[in-house]
């Protein structure tokens, strides 16, 4: 360089007059917007576990979804636990207590309980998870490793994944999983998983990999299944839910089937539990489920959005294919228990 392109040069901005903003990009400036809205909203959970001793049993994250104190977590963060601390940003500690949790969702609330009572939370904004596109731009807000207010930015890597729950002896499929590249950690599980308008899509539940941090998050989603949950854990403090006692996969109808019935695939069943309402209506291995009171069922996942609560002791006319012919069939489904 010359002593006369020195002397033209521009002189590099003063570091108290130099803005900030002007070196952000527009993915920058979507991350920062979104921690800042979202971080007041998203508290870092201590639990304690039933003993009445003060033991610490966790740690996790909460999305505020009421200003009243109804904090939304994932059920394996509080699964010991009866009360605990909820640490927020601007650096209150408030006591929570449990209000409901659903191993076979992964969902969980609690409720904070504010000092003078009133509404002094700031509530998450919720969206809909079947909006989302993969490459998406996603943003993580959470408490890893037991450092507040952490954030992490990526991308919606995978929709429609599947994740295996357990509560006792009985397992479920949590379907519509998101699956993200966002950077998660121990102590994300309950935490924000937000769009770039800072609508909260999902729940942060799991890190998929060799070790921490590496592989790709899951996160359950918000939609309108998880909304219903969410309300009857407030309501009910529990989900009660439908059962008939029989284990499928999808397959196609034969042509005559689908030309009969309408439908192009159904849910064969692969075995049934003995003694179980299924097993007392007569549905048999290798029958084809085809509706339940008018539904079409192809899918397990479409077989557990029907067995709701409601469900539980009332008549319920099932449509199986058999042998090449259709048949009616009356069952009443039990409560399903762990």
């Amino acid at each position: 360089m010359t002593s006369a392109d020195q002397a033209t040069r521009p002189l590099d901005p003063e570091p108290d007059t130099f803005d900030d903003s002007e070196a952000l990009d527009a993915y920058s400036r979507v991350v920062t917007t979104v921690a800042r809205v979202l971080t007041p909203s998203v508290a870092s959970l201590r639990v304690r576990d039933r003993s009445g001793q003060g033991v610490t049993a966790g740690a996790g994250s909460g999305v505020v979804i009421t200003a009243d104190g109804f904090v939304l977590t994932s059920a394996h963060v509080v699964a010991a636990a009866g009360s605990g601390t909820a640490s927020f940003a601007d650096g209150r500690e408030l006591e929570f207590e449990v209000v409901g949790a659903d191993a076979l969702s992964d969902l969980a609330v609690v409720r904070v309980t504010i000092p003078g009572g009133g509404a002094s939370l700031t509530p998450a904004r919720l969206g809909d998870a079947t909006r989302l596109q993969v490459g998406q731009l996603v943003v993580a807000v959470g408490n890893p490793l037991g450092f507040a207010g952490s954030v992490s930015a990526g991308v919606v890597s995978g929709l429609g994944r599947s994740m295996t729950t357990r509560a006792g002896r009985t397992t479920r499929l949590v379907e519509n999983v998101i699956q993200t590249d966002a950077a998660l950690h121990p102590g994300n599980s309950g935490g924000a998983l937000a769009t770039a308008r800072a609508d909260v899509v999902g729940i942060n539940t799991a890190v998929v990999g060799p070790g921490v941090g590496q592989g790709l998050g899951l996160a359950v989603p918000i939609d309108h299944t998880t909304r219903a949950i969410v309300s009857t854990l407030m309501r009910d403090r529990r989900v009660r839910r439908a059962y008939l006692g029989l284990a499928g996969g999808t397959r196609p109808l034969p042509p005559r089937a689908a030309s009969a019935t309408g439908r192009s695939h159904g849910l064969e069943v692969i075995s049934v539990v003995a003694g179980s309402p299924a097993s007392r209506a007569g549905i048999r291995p290798e029958d084809i489920v085809i509706d339940i009171d008018g539904a079409h069922i192809a899918t397990v996942g479409e077989l557990q959005r029907v067995m709701t609560g409601d469900r539980v002791g009332r008549s319920t006319t099932v449509t199986v294919y058999r042998n090449g012919e259709v048949h009616v069939l009356e069952v009443t489904p039990g409560e399903l228990v762990d």
